[in-house]
């Protein structure tokens, strides 16, 4: 069974950068596609990135393409989003997911906080 867990979430002022891991452990070699999702309260829970491992391609959500960077190391069983030039918008808690596909995410973490402070 594969487990997703996060980390890297806090508080940043408005400008500065943080940088999520979530490590997968188990049988990952079914999880092709990971990706990270955000929500805020009141709101539905939105797409932020996705990376497949078999292709290597990324995708973003327009809000955060030239800021955020999603990344994995095959190796470690990690993927990363690198957040950059964060604004009071991007407060939310943030979620690693994994799927066969894209859109098909069937495994979630816990979630992270992200607080960016102005």
């Amino acid at each position: 069974q594969v487990q997703l867990e996060e980390s890297g979430g806090g508080l940043v002022q408005a400008g500065g950068s943080l940088r999520l891991s979530c490590a997968a452990s188990g049988r990952t070699f079914s999880k092709n596609v990971m990706g990270w999702f955000r929500q805020v309260p009141g709101k539905e829970r939105e797409f932020v990135a996705s990376t497949a491992r078999s292709t290597g391609r990324t995708y973003y959500a327009d809000a955060v393409k030239g800021r955020f960077t999603i990344s994995r190391d095959n190796a470690k069983n990690t993927v990363y989003l690198q957040m950059n030039s964060l604004s009071s918008e991007d407060t939310a808690v943030y979620y690693c997911a994994a799927g066969s596909g894209y859109g098909s995410y069937d495994l979630w973490g816990q979630g992270t906080q992200v607080t960016v402070s102005t």
